[in-house]
Formats: C-alpha cells, sequence, structure tokens
C-alpha cells in the first residue's frame, strides 16, 4: 500500500509540473499541444522546437501534432489513442494607419477574437484609436512590423493612403509569415503600388500575397462598411488556412 501511495503521490506530481508548463506556455502565447495517452494517461508537451513530459513519441507522430498545431485542430492523432488538444493564442490583426476605418475594424477584430495592434507614427492620430497602449506602436510601420513579429496566424492590414507608409509596411509584412496582407486603394492605386513594390525587387510571387483593393467586394461605401468587408476577407483567408 506504501509503494502505491508513492507512486501515485509521484503521478500527482508529474501531472501538477505539466498542468505549470501548460499554463506557462498558454500565458505567454506560445503555440503548442497537449497530448494524451487515454489507455494509460501519460501526457507530453508540444511546441515548435521542443517535446517534453512522460509520453513518448516518435518523430512521426510530433510531425502530426505540430501540423494539428498549424491547422489549429484539436482530435485524434491518427492510428493510435493519443487525443491532442491544441492550444493556439488567439489570432492577431496588425493595422497600419490610425484612421478612420482602423477606428472601425480594430473593436470589429477584437470582437472577432483578434488581438489588434495598430502602428502609426503619428501620436494624434493613435490617440483618436481609443485603443490601450499596448495596443499601439507610435514609429515608422517598417519598424512596428519587425517589432510585432507577424507569424502565421496573423494578418497585417495598411490604411493610410499613403506610399511613405504603407509601401514599407507591406515590404516588411512580405519578409514575415503573416496569413493575411491586404492594402487600402483602388485598383489603380494598387497597380501603382506593385510597381514601386516591384522596383524595389521584391517578386510577383511575394506581391501575388498582397490583397489590393483590400476586403471583400461588397458594395462597402462608409468606414465601417470598409471595415467589415476587411474582417470578412481575414476571417476567410485565416479559416481556409485551418481546415
Amino acid at each position: 500500500m506504501w509503494r502505491y501511495d508513492q507512486d501515485l503521490r509521484r503521478a500527482n506530481r508529474m501531472k501538477y509540473r505539466e498542468l505549470d508548463q501548460l499554463m506557462q506556455w498558454v500565458s505567454s502565447k506560445n503555440p503548442c499541444a497537449f497530448v494524451t495517452d487515454l489507455e494509460t494517461g501519460a501526457q507530453a508537451f508540444v511546441d515548435a522546437d521542443t517535446v517534453s513530459g512522460e509520453l513518448s513519441l516518435s518523430d512521426a507522430q510530433v510531425s502530426g501534432v505540430r501540423e494539428m498545431v498549424d491547422a489549429d485542430e484539436s482530435r485524434m492523432l491518427q492510428d493510435n489513442n493519443f487525443f491532442v488538444r491544441v492550444h493556439n493564442p488567439p489570432p492577431r490583426l496588425i493595422i497600419v494607419g490610425a484612421v478612420h476605418i482602423a477606428q472601425a475594424l480594430a473593436p470589429i477584430a477584437q470582437v472577432s477574437g483578434f488581438d489588434v495592434t495598430i502602428i502609426d507614427p503619428r501620436e494624434a492620430f493613435l490617440s483618436a484609436s481609443q485603443l490601450k497602449p499596448e495596443n499601439t506602436f507610435c514609429g515608422w510601420p517598417d519598424e512596428g512590423i519587425k517589432a510585432v513579429k507577424p507569424d502565421n496566424r496573423t494578418a497585417v492590414v495598411t490604411l493610410t493612403h499613403d506610399p511613405k507608409l504603407d509601401d514599407s509596411a507591406l515590404s516588411a509584412a512580405l519578409d514575415s509569415a503573416a496569413f493575411y496582407i491586404g492594402s487600402l486603394g483602388s485598383r489603380k492605386t494598387h497597380a501603382k503600388r506593385i510597381q514601386r513594390l516591384k522596383s524595389e525587387g521584391i517578386s510577383d510571387d511575394e506581391l501575388a500575397r498582397i490583397h489590393g483593393p483590400v476586403g471583400l467586394d461588397i458594395g462597402a461605401k462608409t468606414p465601417a462598411e470598409i471595415a467589415i468587408s476587411i474582417m470578412a476577407e481575414v476571417i476567410e483567408c485565416h479559416r481556409n488556412i485551418a481546415s
């Protein structure tokens, strides 16, 4: 009985330790997965770089778990009794330009479950956005994009209509894994934008990543309507990637 109690306490300590590790990863917004053997109860953690825990996973299983993390999909791991629970941080939206459309887009994105950051070198514009300081970056867009570090769960939208600001942001965004990049402007404006960026040495394949004009074509006219069209396209791209 003493040995059984000792083993049980040891197992409970391991569960608490793994729970603590999970909480640390989730709080740090580190995409990861919690893998459980439903027969034995053994568990392991998997993120982009490491594997830890009492459950032994093959290279193929680790690869499968990481594919689920990328797809944001919790389910059974194929051909065994391992359940994979994915813990991903919220998707992010980086808005360049604290203009009227941004003031409508930010709350729509937040209600949709996105973490929002607005980048603008104009402090007065950022103050008008009414976002918390931790949701803003006052500085040049390329510096802001590099500081925020877009990943494959990040969308970037430029709204300033100023080539000095939008072009630098787009160049930095194209150098990231952002799943969506969009820029405000008419087809004529977008064509000129593409030519400018191409002259900087950006390839056609990379430039094809830019959605321009930004947003779904729903006949939007007002800032709020344009914001809705943008968010709809961002969600469409996000869900297509996750499916």
